[in-house]
């Protein structure tokens, strides 16, 4: 789940992490509002979307630049009205674009030095890692893949949790003055009680900042939350964005099944994420393209398997569909009267493809030679990705 700027501001401001403060509005006059009460005439409206690029974005109204400064509440009203219910586009939006609902309006800073800073779960290790550089405001994959000795990796102990001495020990790493340790390691610190209390699977400050009066800053972080661990974090679950996400990612989360999106034309279901990405692989394999990741589960009933195939065929890039079940607490019974169920009440258009195996398989596989049905069964995996590629490229 992914949170908005703003709302990432405020988790900060509720775990003692310093950041520039600053207040959401929806409306041109919330804004001027907002900008009045921040009592300074450094000032900063930010258009608020998922994505990734937004100062160098463009809007479809002509406007240039989803981040911009001013000196005066009144111009950030006008920057506000400019923003608000238009459609902001960025290298990471697509030509689509993202309609902007919020702006953020924040003090601006002067920045004299920038660095990375994360917390996030190692997964080789399984537990906590710091990774920061002072190569900051850039894509740290990008870092990483150019200059990896700018990366510093630094493990913390599940129990013990981050010392004292690791975060004066990064802050000297990251090149602070000796002035700015204390708030340097106090801010580390903070962020990484932030990634425990709200347990998250990232919270990543890019950049964090040294300003021209020697503050230590969050100008801006990212956090990805364990969905795992949401029914302990209600106020957090009440922060998702819906608008904000794919339709149908959205509406597979309504009926517990893990979809999504891709861009190929080959509509997978399959249980178990394993299972569902060696499916995308042997269909790459065989020169078809997935179009959607889709995990149904280990327990899915009828009824998820019905919603399932509804939320597949209204991709209409989808050429044909590709089922492959290996039921071991799933039954294969209940996938193929779920399978039976849906097809007739969507009046399929495209090819099906079945692959069946495991728990009650033969109880699966005589429900669907018995519903008259056209689709196509498959004795293997290799076979079934062969089969529904040809379907997909004779539908094209």
């Amino acid at each position: 789940m992914n949170i908005h700027e703003y709302q990432a501001k405020e988790l900060l401001q509720r775990f003692g992490v310093a950041t520039p403060p600053g207040k959401a509005a929806r409306t041109a006059d919330e804004a001027e509002a907002a900008a009045r009460e921040l009592g300074t005439r450094d000032l900063v409206v930010k258009a608020q979307i998922h994505a990734g690029g937004r100062g160098k974005g463009s809007f479809t109204n002509g406007f240039k630049g989803g981040v911009q400064l001013c000196r005066s509440p009144e111009e950030a009203r006008d920057i506000a009205s400019k923003m608000l219910g238009q459609t902001l586009v960025t290298h990471q939006t697509g030509p689509a674009g993202r309609e902007v609902k919020t702006v953020l309006v924040a003090r601006s800073v002067e920045i004299e030095r920038e660095v990375y800073f994360a917390v996030l779960v190692d997964r080789a290790t399984a537990g906590p890692m710091i990774v920061a550089s002072r190569e900051g405001g850039v894509e740290i994959e990008a870092v990483a893949e150019k200059t990896p000795d700018k990366i510093i990796r630094e493990p913390v102990d599940r129990l013990a949790g981050i010392q004292p001495y690791q975060t004066r020990k990064l802050a000297k790493e990251l090149g602070f003055s000796s002035e700015q340790i204390k708030p340097a390691a106090k801010l580390f610190d903070r962020l990484y009680q932030t990634f425990l209390a709200l347990d998250c699977s990232m919270v990543e400050v890019n950049p964090l900042v040294v300003t021209d009066k020697g503050e230590v800053l969050a100008l801006d972080a990212k956090f990805n939350f364990d969905d795992n661990a949401l029914y302990r974090h209600p106020e957090i679950a009440a922060l998702r964005d819906t608008a904000e996400e794919d339709t149908r990612e959205v509406e597979a989360s309504m009926h517990g099944l893990n979809y999504i999106g891709l861009d190929g034309n080959i509509a997978c279901l399959v249980n178990g994420a394993g299972l569902a990405m060696a499916t995308m692989d042997i269909i790459k394999f065989y020169g078809g393209s997935p179009a959607n990741f889709l995990d149904v589960g280990g327990g899915a009933s009828e009824q998820q398997v019905t919603e399932a195939f509804k939320i597949l065929v209204s991709d209409k890039n989808v050429k044909a569909i590709l089922v492959n079940i290996f039921g071991g607490i799933m039954r294969c019974d209940v996938i193929a009267q779920g399978i039976v169920n849906a097809v007739k009440a969507l009046h399929l258009p495209v090819p099906l493809v079945v692959r069946l195996e495991g728990t009650n398989v033969d109880a699966g596989k005589k429900i669907l030679a018995e519903s008259g049905l056209a689709l196509t069964p498959a004795d293997d995996l290799a076979d079934a990705a062969e089969k529904v590629v040809a379907a997909a490229k004779e539908k094209s």
